[in-house]
Parts: C-alpha cells; sequence; structure tokens
C-alpha cells in the first residue's frame, strides 16, 4: 500500500480539519481535566478519518493540529490575556461560551506563531465558529475579536 501525497487543496482542507479539531480537544481538556497528551492521542486514533455512523470525519493535518495543542499549552496565559483585551470589559475570556475561548486560544497560538497569514487565520477560524453557531450571531463576534487580536499579535500585518 501506497500513500498519496495531498494535492494543495486537500492540504488546505486537511489543516481547517485540524483547526476544527484543535477547538474540539481544546475544549474537552478543559471540561474532562484530560491531558493534552491523552486527548492528542484520543483524536489522531480515533477521530481523525474514522467513520461514525456511515459518517467519515475529515483528516486532519496532524502537524497542524499538534502545533496548536502544544502553543496553546505553552502560551495560555499570554493568549488569553490578548483576547480578553479585545474582549468587552464585561466579558472576560473565562465568562464567555466555553467552545468559543477554545476557539479564540486555538487562534491566539496561530495569530502567535507569525506562519500563517492573520487575515487567512481569521477565515478559518470564522469558519469554525460557522460549523459550531450555524444559525448564531458568533461568527461575527469571532470575526471581530479574532480582528482585534490580529491586530495586537501581528500589526505589521495591516
Amino acid at each position: 500500500m501506497t500513500a498519496t501525497t495531498p494535492s494543495g487543496n486537500q492540504k488546505r482542507q486537511m489543516k481547517s480539519a485540524a483547526r476544527l479539531y484543535a477547538v474540539q480537544a481544546l475544549f474537552q481538556m478543559e471540561h474532562s481535566d484530560q491531558t493534552v497528551d491523552a486527548v492528542r492521542e484520543e483524536f489522531e486514533t480515533h477521530r481523525f478519518g474514522a467513520t461514525y455512523e456511515g459518517d467519515e470525519m475529515a483528516e486532519g493535518d496532524i502537524d497542524t493540529f499538534r502545533g496548536l495543542l502544544e502553543r496553546v499549552v505553552d502560551s495560555q496565559s499570554a493568549i488569553d490575556q490578548m483576547t480578553d483585551r479585545a474582549l468587552v470589559a464585561k466579558w472576560p475570556i473565562n465568562r464567555i461560551d466555553p467552545t468559543l475561548r477554545a476557539l479564540f486560544r486555538a487562534a491566539g497560538a496561530e495569530l502567535l506563531q507569525a506562519k500563517t497569514p492573520p487575515k487567512v487565520v481569521i477565515v478559518e477560524f470564522v469558519d469554525v465558529a460557522k460549523a459550531f453557531f450555524p444559525d448564531g450571531r458568533e461568527p461575527k463576534f469571532v470575526n471581530a475579536v479574532l480582528d482585534h487580536m490580529a491586530r495586537e499579535a501581528r500589526p505589521e500585518a495591516f
């Protein structure tokens, strides 16, 4: 059996899936008190490309997924502070929806990495918000908060 190299579009889709999985993993870590290693192993073994009730889960980019989790764990305090500065004063990060908190942490980690253009990070994580909140106002809220965070983390890109 030979492995095929993913096309450029497939690589982008795999990175997008990895971002979604990272948000789910961060949410799970917060709510289950599991370690990053335990959650990473579970996702890589049981979620990436798995089939549940006839639905196939997307294959995620392992390096993107691992990198986001590691950067969030290593820089969570700095990311949370950056997020707090982007939020309205009455709504610090510990008061917002836990899914949004996980999303802001993953996006903040990618913004601090300075590898992906900030506008791409914003679009990607707004799409993640749409996956979790398809009928809500949250994607617009995510766009505004991430724009503020991106301008702080990478002002030279604007």
